[in-house]
């Protein structure tokens, strides 16, 4: 955590919320190259220009985020959510974690309890990551020799299927590359998951304990 009047955090707040909205048109100009076949070339250019330029103003963050920090080598293992969505740009608006953050902090209201803020967290990267997997899956499966994954829809109900950790096999990518992304989006399910039902067990264990923890009133003792 930097502090509030720190460089770092100044930086922070003033390119979080800009950001993730270049990550939402990131996603919007992705989605449309995958998904608009018959696209004018124009388009597909003019989309192809705005992914470029949105992962350059990434790495440009992270390099700015980097130098302000003043830990060297040791700042891509602390900010790890960082590093993945520069590698990994389709996964740019699971910034939405640090931004509820940056928005309480700007509007001095209290905040969800840790709990639901890891719900709600895992709970929209879910579908984050489910919109991304299926988009880049179906980029590398459709007309790909011997696929069944032959529409967007397949793709969807692929990644649902993965990220819940079910996976009927009906449908299964058959390329190197759809299958890595599989491999992440398996572990990113396992994961997500894990974060939601280890905080979810936690919270009701905390809920009861502090119940149990209550002084009964008088009267109401067992055998009484």
């Amino acid at each position: 955590m930097h502090d509030d009047d720190s460089p770092a955090a100044r930086w922070e707040q003033r390119t979080e919320i800009p950001l993730f909205l270049a990550s939402l048109i990131f996603m919007a100009a992705y989605a449309t190259r995958v998904l608009a076949v018959n696209l004018p070339s124009f388009w597909q250019n003019l989309c192809g220009f705005t992914l470029l330029a949105v992962w350059l103003l990434g790495f440009a963050d992270y390099a700015v985020r980097w130098r302000l920090s003043g830990q060297g080598l040791r700042f891509v293992p602390t900010h790890v959510l960082h590093t993945v969505v520069v590698i990994l740009p389709l996964l740019r608006p699971l910034r939405i974690v640090p931004l509820y953050d940056v928005i309480q902090r700007r509007r001095g209201q209290p905040r969800l309890s840790l709990y639901a803020r890891v719900i709600a967290y895992a709970g929209l990267s879910t579908v984050l990551l489910g919109f991304s997997g299926a988009l880049a899956v179906y980029q590398q499966e459709r007309g790909a020799p011997g696929a069944n994954m032959r529409t967007f829809g397949d793709a969807v109900w692929w990644a649902a299927e993965t990220l819940s950790t079910v996976g009927y096999g009906d449908i299964t990518p058959v390329t190197f590359l759809g299958r890595v992304i599989a491999i992440g989006m398996m572990a990113g399910g396992l994961a997500l998951l894990g974060a939601v039902t280890g905080s979810f067990s936690s919270w009701v264990m905390q809920t009861f304990t502090r119940e149990g923890d209550e002084p009964r009133p008088p009267g109401n003792t067992p055998g009484a």
